[in-house]
Parts: structure tokens; sequence; C-alpha cells
């Protein structure tokens, strides 16, 4: 009687584990592998649209201006005159290009100056020293 009720038990015990499986393996596809797959689309999108005149950070933090793009390579200007080669998978992000100012005049207007009268504090002392 013993061993019929183990038996019993284990068959449900089995689909119970295939269920916690395949609930464990949907949580980690919908919690790490899905948001890494769209992180990757999102870096091969931008290492494509990059451009010369782009400006660039790598994944090592170095900032500079894309000089030419081959089909794997980069070429960068970090300072004048200085130029570097870097794999087109090391570029970060590209940074906003920056948008013109426009300096405008501005004319400000005189206001009238307001000149009040000036403030007369009476001396309270001498007042008291006349008294006494």
């Amino acid at each position: 009687m013993v061993q019929a009720a183990a038996e019993g038990g284990a068959g449900g015990s089995g689909f119970t584990t295939i269920l916690f499986l395949l609930l464990l393996f949907g949580v980690v596809y919908f919690l790490m592998i899905r948001p890494q797959q769209k992180r990757r689309r999102e870096a091969q999108q931008m290492q494509n649209t990059l451009g010369p005149g782009d400006e660039i950070v790598t994944i090592g933090g170095l900032h500079g201006t894309v000089v030419t793009i081959d089909s794997d390579v980069a070429t960068l200007e970090v300072a004048p005159g200085v130029v570097v080669t870097f794999a087109r998978p090391a570029i970060a992000r590209v940074l906003p290009k920056a948008e013109p100012v426009v300096e405008t005049e501005e004319v400000i207007e005189d206001e009238p100056v307001i000149e009040e009268p000036p403030v007369v504090v009476e001396d309270t002392t001498a007042d008291k020293s006349k008294k006494d």
C-alpha cells in the first residue's frame, strides 16, 4: 500500500518538475535573453548608420570624430592630427550633434530709474541724555 502511494506521487511530481523548468526558462528568456537581443540589434543598427563627422564614444571611453568607415574598421580623430583605428563593434554610442548657437542681439530698453528719498534715522540716544 505504501509502495502504491509512492508510485502515484512520483507521477504528479514529474509533471510539476517539467512545469517548473518551463516556467523558469520563460522567466529567463523574458528577463535576460530578449532584452540582450534588443540591445544587440540597436548597437548593430547604430554601427551601420555611422558616417564621417559623427562624434562617438568607444567602449573604452575614448571620445573622437569618425574620419572614415570601412566594412569592419572605423578611423577616428581623437585630437587634431591624431588618428586611431578601431574595430566597428568597439564603438559604444554616438553623441548627439550639437545644435549651432545663433547669437541674437537683445534690445534692452532702459527702464526708468526711480530714486527714493533717503531714509533718515533719528538718534534716540541723544534724546535720553538730554532728559537726564
